[in-house]
């Protein structure tokens, strides 16, 4: 299998998060993607490449322009405010609250990163939009070569995606990869893509962009937004709306939940998307449902992210797969790998 890979992911290495009220070390480290690519190159599962040059105004295709704005320029703005906040990084003050007005942009760049982010666990640093935006072009590539007639490929980047809408950011996300690929396929002429999102936090990013259209089916399996991040999305009665009535597909599933349960909800999620006639599929590949990850509920086991790459590969569609989340770093590799060796061996 094909791996292009972002050699710019660890640009972006926030310092602290908020984590249950504190300050915290961030989760998200440029490690997981280390550990991917090393786990790769020792099972020889494939050429690793580089991202192709890309044109920065693809991405507004998937996100709003004033947030493409702010994120090339935050990094300035927050040093331009105080030469000392280079020591630090940033992370919102205050939000707007429903009834408050989102449509005029604020002067203030404390108000502006309280209007774009949704969480305050999400740092921004000095290069946490090149490596954004690198990561961006990584899963272009990846669908690129896709549409050209590979049977797979793998974005490896970070940060991750699923959690970034057109106009937000948050869960670690920026610029939303998996969506990017999947309008890239789109582009290229798939009359209908679908996203499989099997992370174990609902990708609210990916279901916001498309949840008004019928050209990209979203599907996930995900821990309940009752009890787990990102709370407010990724229900079971959240369908579509508009056009795209159908064509969401959430699978909540509760804290604990084990392999045999988790697969089955995959059986029906491929159902529904092998149901929409999709003739490519993205998969937002995120690990953290493993047992052992800290900021998750499921407990898989290092050996059934094998029958996941089999089972995703019985769709028979040309598939991208894009890096997400993952957060038992030492054993993100191994997980991350055994899908794609998986699908490879069934494909």
């Amino acid at each position: 299998m094909l791996t292009i890979y972002n050699e710019r992911h660890a640009l972006h290495q926030g310092r602290m998060e908020m984590f249950r009220g504190q300050l915290v070390p961030s989760f998200e480290v440029p490690a997981r993607a280390d550990f991917v690519l090393r786990e790769l190159q020792s099972r020889g599962l494939g050429p690793v490449s580089a991202a192709d040059d890309f044109d920065e105004a693809l991405l507004s295709a998937i996100h709003a322009p004033r947030y493409l704005d702010f994120l090339a320029g935050a990094w300035e703005e927050w040093i331009a405010l105080d030469p000392a906040n280079a020591a630090l990084d940033v992370l919102p003050s205050y939000w707007p609250a429903l009834g408050m007005r989102r449509d005029v942009l604020p002067t203030s760049f404390p108000a502006r990163v309280g209007l774009f982010a949704f969480d305050a666990g999400t740092p921004l640093m000095s290069g946490s939009w090149q490596a954004a935006r690198h990561g961006a072009a990584t899963a272009w590539t990846a669908a690129r070569r896709v549409a050209g007639g590979e049977r797979a490929a793998f974005a490896l980047t970070r940060p991750p995606g699923h959690h970034a809408g057109a106009d937000f950011y948050g869960g670690y996300c920026f610029l939303n990869n998996a969506a990017l690929a999947a309008q890239t396929l789109r582009d290229a002429g798939a009359a209908r893509v679908a996203v499989l999102d099997v992370d174990y936090h609902h990708g609210n990013g990916t279901q916001a962009i498309f949840y008004e259209r019928a050209d990209v089916h979203v599907a996930s399996l995900h821990g309940d937004p009752r009890t787990d991040y990102p709370y407010y999305l990724g229900h079971a009665d959240e369908r579509g709306e508009g056009a795209g009535l159908g064509f969401n597909h959430n699978l909540p599933l509760a804290r604990g939940t084990d392999f045999a349960s988790w697969r089955a909800a995959l059986g029906v999620a491929l159902q529904g998307i092998a149901a929409t006639g999709a003739e490519a599929l993205v998969v937002s590949l995120g690990v953290d449902t493993f047992e052992g990850d800290p900021v998750a509920g499921f407990s898989l086991k290092s050996e059934d992210y094998l029958r996941i790459g089999e089972d995703i590969a019985r769709a028979g569609l040309p598939t991208v797969f894009v890096f997400e989340g993952g957060y038992a770093v030492a054993e993100v590799g191994v997980n991350a790998v055994n899908v794609l060796q998986g699908f490879a061996q069934a494909a």
